[in-house]
């Protein structure tokens, strides 16, 4: 019966954060003329992208009642190597971008073993990786910036992906690639065992082991998720974005979890949505596009995010207090 009760909760937890997008929406429509422009609705879809992707990979760790903070300087890092390659060395762009994937599985396996294999509490074992990727990243790009392929020369092609211009016209191509994806990963959290096993590792470790579950080998997959997720939207921050810069990155992570959170993934493990994570993303963008258009500069942006954040840590907690008493 415990399991029948979950997806209703946090289908009210989607709901109640996809309102929240539809009355940001309003508000700075009503508030910002500009903010209605198309324009605005491409930058915020640019923004999108790799904070959603990161975001869905980051879930599944997060659900074990771990983290991963090293994925936003591993995904410049990533961005960085795949670059490298083909500024530097000439490779296709297809191989630079298999080569990043790779990396990111990579990091993903080492976080999986020293926190799954070797016990390190998941926030020291990724903050290390994470200055690992900062450095390795530096050490790639030689400290310069890398521009991947731009439109018109040859390899342009992956930017395509994100962005398809037709005519005069732009259209956000990338918000299909990370529904889909959105949709696939929600499939394999609820009805695989990855996903069941992810779910039950953070609901009570122990039960877990005494029921016969390979809890090593389902929680590096969690952080293989999340580096293989890295890793994509590296590929995405590239297409996107004209030049990559070594040293940065570092605070999308935590735009990534805390679009989770707010979406729905308990802040303690044990329960969590990839469609609601998708939404709280969308949270995350609205704020960070649109409160300029109200006048509100960045110090301000980050101030009425942390407050989402804690709103959203707040409710999680109450939820979980309640079903305790139970």
């Amino acid at each position: 019966m415990g399991n029948r009760k979950i997806p209703a909760k946090l289908l009210k937890q989607e709901v109640i954060v996809f309102i929240v997008v539809i009355a940001l929406l309003g508000f700075f429509c009503v508030a910002s003329p500009d903010f209605r422009k198309y324009t605005t609705i491409l930058t915020i879809m640019d923004y999108s992208y790799y904070i959603v992707l990161m975001a869905i990979g980051v879930s599944f760790p997060l659900i074990t009642g771990g983290v991963d903070l090293s994925i936003g300087t591993g995904l410049v890092c990533y961005s960085l190597a795949g670059g490298y390659l083909i500024v530097h060395k000439g490779w296709p762009t297809g191989a630079a971008m298999v080569v990043s994937l790779l990396f990111g599985i990579i990091i993903g396996l080492i976080n999986g073993i020293l926190i799954g294999v070797m016990g390190l509490p998941p926030f020291l074992a990724t903050l290390c990786t994470c200055m690992i990727t900062r450095g390795l990243g530096s050490i790639c790009s030689n400290n310069f910036g890398i521009s991947w392929p731009t439109t018109g020369q040859p390899g342009s092609w992956f930017r395509s992906i994100f962005k398809l211009t037709i005519g005069d016209t732009k259209i956000p191509l990338g918000f299909v690639w990370v529904l889909l994806l959105a949709i696939l990963m929600h499939f394999v959290l609820n009805h695989t065992k990855i996903g069941r096993y992810t779910i039950a590792i953070g609901s009570n470790k122990e039960a877990a082991i005494l029921s016969g579950i390979n809890v090593k080998f389902y929680h590096i997959m969690a952080y293989v998720i999340s580096g293989f997720f890295a890793a994509l939207a590296s590929i995405a921050y590239s297409a996107v974005f004209a030049t990559v810069l070594p040293g940065t990155g570092a605070g999308f992570e935590l735009e990534a979890i805390g679009g989770a959170i707010i979406g729905g993934v308990s802040a303690t493990g044990g329960a969590g949505s990839i469609i609601g994570t998708l939404i709280g993303v969308f949270v995350i963008c609205l704020l960070k596009t649109g409160l300029p258009f109200i006048g509100l500069q960045a110090n301000w942006q980050q101030i009425v995010t942390g407050v989402v954040l804690i709103g959203s840590v707040m409710v999680d907690i109450i939820k979980k207090r309640k079903e305790s008493r139970k």
